[in-house]
């Protein structure tokens, strides 16, 4: 196996401390190899990426969305390292440990997408709230692995932990966050990232984490704009939400300035010819040569070469991105269907707050045993600890398929459904 001068073992040192054992796989393979063998990671093929999964066979669903993003950012690596002068043969950035970061970035979303984040940082906000990437990071380090009564992280080495970290303040750190936060009891997660730097570790304030992230969270970062920005706008046009007669429509409404407008007109040929994934294949190879690496300071940047560079990105590349994103907010995620199913998404995930409220925190009725075995042995090893029950119940939630909270909720409220032979 060559070896890679750009890690060393201040990289590789896993959360549980000391070392793993000797593997014929590098560390980094062992974090990739973890995720994609994990439930956790099974369950993203029936959560929603922009449309209900299930609604149509060809839609992306978060697991390939997150296969794809995995494949851009190790395509990234490979690109720096043919093109960039900074890099060699024995000094380059892992895509194995890129690999990890993308096919791990989605992990920790809830179902219903984005709407169901929303929607259980409301009913949460007493420990925390709630956020898909500090979800992510709670499965990689705490609950990964479950059985009865009993739930573990997998001990991630510090470059993979610290390469998931895309937001790094913690709730109480940020005035009124809505997202991007950690939990508060994750800063021992973020002190062991940082460890190198003292000025790092412990309560921070917002600004103090700002442009602090690592080479490989930043190719994460840009394979999943890429992605999204390009991907969600095929299945746009598939789906029949970006017809031509409603993005001329657009157009006209929003009055596009004259660096937007080129951009709009390829976008509406290239629809009329009928060569929509074709191009826009080819853009995702144009978004990957528009990076390049450069040379930063960083006080990390003595203890590990992940934050000795950053990641420059095109200014062209990131204003096509920025359109095509701006295309899809307006066009698709703002549109009437994806706005009604936000709304059953938090309807549904409602009623099971709901009901878990009333069977485990209610004083006022007997308790009901509503969660599976795995879960309920967990609750009742919180005993009457209310924030340990209330993790219990935001990971149960957070976890969940699109599928079996729609299940979960039709054998609790509807009268008709009486099925008991569903495995979840």
């Amino acid at each position: 196996m060559p070896t890679n001068a750009f890690y060393n073992d201040y990289d590789f040192e896993p959360f549980s401390g000391g070392s793993r054992p000797q593997d014929y796989r590098t560390p980094f393979q062992l974090d990739r190899d973890r995720i994609i063998h994990s439930a956790a990671f099974r369950k993203l093929q029936s959560k929603t990426q922009v449309y209900l999964s299930g609604e149509y066979d060809f839609y992306r669903t978060r697991l390939t969305h997150s296969i794809e993003v995995a494949q851009i950012g190790r395509s990234i690596c490979h690109f720096l390292q043919k093109d960039s002068e900074y890099l060699s043969d024995g000094f380059f950035v892992d895509s194995d440990l890129v690999e990890a970061c993308c096919l791990s970035h989605d992990l920790g979303h809830p179902p219903f997408g984005h709407g169901g984040e929303r929607t259980l940082h409301r009913l949460f906000k007493d420990i925390d709230g709630f956020e898909g990437n500090a979800q992510t990071l709670r499965l990689i380090t705490d609950t990964l692995y479950q059985s009865v009564g009993r739930q573990t992280g997998m001990s991630p080495t510090r470059a993979f932990l610290d390469g998931i970290l895309k937001y790094k303040s913690t709730m109480s750190e940020r005035d009124n966050p809505k997202n991007h936060f950690l939990y508060d009891f994750q800063r021992e997660y973020r002190d062991f990232a940082h460890s190198a730097d003292s000025s790092l570790v412990g309560p921070q304030s917002e600004e103090a984490f700002d442009g602090i992230s690592s080479i490989e969270c930043q190719i994460m970062d840009w394979s999943d704009d890429t992605a999204y920005c390009i991907n969600d706008i095929v299945d746009g046009v598939r789906a029949g939400f970006l017809t031509l007669e409603r993005l001329e429509r657009w157009a006209s409404r929003e009055g596009l300035d004259a660096e937007t407008q080129p951009l709009f007109e390829s976008f509406i040929a290239d629809i009329r010819r009928d060569r929509l994934e074709a191009v826009f294949g080819a853009k995702i190879g144009q978004f990957i040569s528009s990076c390049r690496l450069v040379p930063r300071k960083s006080a990390l940047a003595s203890a590990t070469n992940r934050y000795a560079f950053k990641l420059a990105i095109d200014p062209q590349a990131k204003r096509v991105a920025k359109f095509y994103k701006r295309v899809a907010l307006d066009l698709i995620f703002r549109s009437a269907p994806l706005q009604q199913m936000d709304y059953k998404g938090d309807r549904v995930l409602e009623d099971l707050f709901r009901a878990l409220d009333d069977s485990y925190f209610s004083t006022d009725r007997p308790q009901s045993r509503i969660l599976p075995e795995k879960a309920a042995a967990l609750m009742k090893a919180a005993g009457k600890d209310y924030r340990r029950k209330r993790l219990v119940a935001r990971d149960f939630l957070a976890n969940l398929t699109d599928g079996q909270a729609l299940r979960i909720h039709k054998r609790l409220y509807d009268p008709e459904y009486a099925s008991i032979i569903d495995l979840d």
